[in-house]
């Protein structure tokens, strides 16, 4: 067998290189994943290996919290689909319309609001790309700053409660799921007011970035105003009383996320916008993202298990500390700067259920904590994932984005965004209470 005349540590540089080079080729994330672990399980282990892939697919069976993905993915296509999320942004486009750069804010708090109600980036991007862009472009915002507020207003859906990323990673490093919640929150919140800020700043020194709506568009009745302001009512209510129930230990997480589909599906009814091709189509695309992450999943739990058999979590830490003598810090960081490099080619889960089994134990053992260390590698995610030129974000952007925004657009609008979040990340680190208090005081 392989493992006869090759060095463990050997093997597992092997596996990693050749999966991402899979990706290259445009293959599959799941196929490249499980395809390279089934092959070196083999390869290292024989005939034997082939029950890992059995044992992982049992493995992601038993996970009761996986539950939860489908369902808070129906309740974030479902507020999508019944204009819900469409009532939230005309809201903010009325009352923010008379600031210089106000849409741009609007659409901050609007992304903010989807984030409290679904947990994905992906559907955040979706409803920011569909109804804010083109409201924006009409109304002559710059288009490289409006792509950027988009894509970073959608990075928030991984931070902010109930973040599905934030589900796997608190599976994976065995952590309670409420403490990640709540860790989240004040990050996700002061990145937004980070971002509002830059927003506001530059427009106030640029103008012509953001212009100020007519006073046509903004002088509406007051009685219109009110029926506004009843938009921000239904995604509050939807949150609160899912998060509510589950910090108060009233409801389970799975109940919770039934919780917030149960109220997404009653809001449109009550908005009597529930149609057979909204349930259809909510229904389709859960579906398909929800397989997606199963499949994302599986194959990273089998490429898992043949990376710990092969003692990679012990190399690594082999190679951090007593190769390269780095401290507790300098680990800390090499493990920042690898999410970065992997999230250019791979989207967070897929990274969490590869590396996290890994860097997990390590950090526990230098003595971080390991809520916090949740908190930062969602951030660096974040930044990964629209770090050009291969960051997962920019390119889901181009694909949705209208078609005068170009991918050289969309690269350059990211550049102060990313700059923002890093700020953010270095803030957080600096500061872990910033993470922590919330979970502290009240879990």
């Amino acid at each position: 067998m392989l493992a006869q005349y090759l060095s463990y540590e050997f093997i597992a540089l092997f596996m990693f290189i050749t999966m991402l080079a899979m990706m290259f080729t445009g293959q599959r994330v799941f196929g490249a994943i499980g395809f390279v672990a089934v092959i070196s399980a083999l390869l290292v282990w024989g005939n034997g290996a082939i029950e890992m892939p059995y044992t992982a697919t049992w493995k992601l069976f038993k996970w009761y919290p996986m539950l939860t993905l489908p369902l808070f993915i129906y309740m974030g296509f479902m507020i999508s689909e019944s204009g819900i999320a469409s009532d939230l942004y005309k809201m903010f486009h009325v009352f923010f319309g008379g600031i210089k750069g106000g849409l741009a804010i609007g659409t901050m708090f609007m992304m903010v609001g989807i984030s409290a109600m679904n947990g994905l980036s992906v559907a955040g991007m979706a409803i920011g790309a569909t109804i804010a862009l083109p409201e924006m472009l009409k109304r002559n915002y710059d288009k490289r700053m409006i792509t950027g507020v988009v894509q970073a207003g959608s990075s928030l859906g991984i931070l902010i409660p109930p973040s599905v990323v934030m589900v796997l990673y608190g599976m994976i490093a065995r952590q309670p799921v409420s403490k990640l919640w709540l860790a989240g929150l004040l990050p996700g919140l002061l990145m937004a007011t980070l971002f509002i800020i830059y927003i506001y700043v530059r427009c106030r020194l640029q103008p012509e970035l953001g212009p100020v709506l007519s006073k046509k568009e903004r002088d509406i009745p007051l009685k219109e105003k009110i029926k506004l302001l009843t938009a921000g009512i239904i995604p509050f209510v939807i949150f609160m009383s899912m998060t509510g129930l589950f910090l108060m230990g009233i409801a389970s997480l799975v109940e919770c996320s039934a919780v917030g589909a149960l109220l997404a599906t009653l809001a449109s009814i009550y908005k009597k916008r529930f149609t057979r091709k909204v349930l259809d189509t909510t229904l389709r695309k859960t579906l398909g993202v929800s397989c997606m992450f199963m499949w994302i999943i599986l194959a990273a739990l089998c490429f898992g298990a043949v990376f710990d058999g092969l003692g990679a979590a012990r190399a690594i830490e082999t190679l951090f500390i007593e190769r390269w003598h780095l401290t507790p810090w300098g680990v800390l960081i090499m493990m920042q700067l690898s999410y970065i490099f992997m999230g250019m080619f791979l989207d967070d889960t897929a990274m969490l259920v590869i590396v996290a089994p890994l860097y997990v134990p390590l950090i526990i053992s230098l003595g971080f904590d390991p809520i916090w260390y949740g908190v930062l590698y969602t951030i660096t995610c974040q930044i990964a994932y629209m770090t050009p030129p291969f960051g997962y974000n920019l390119f889901l952007m181009r694909a949705m984005a209208p078609k005068e925004i170009t991918l050289s657009d969309i690269y350059r609008s990211i550049t102060p965004f990313l700059l923002v979040m890093l700020l953010a990340l270095i803030l957080v680190m600096v500061f872990p209470q910033i993470a922590t208090y919330l979970p502290n005081k009240y879990l």
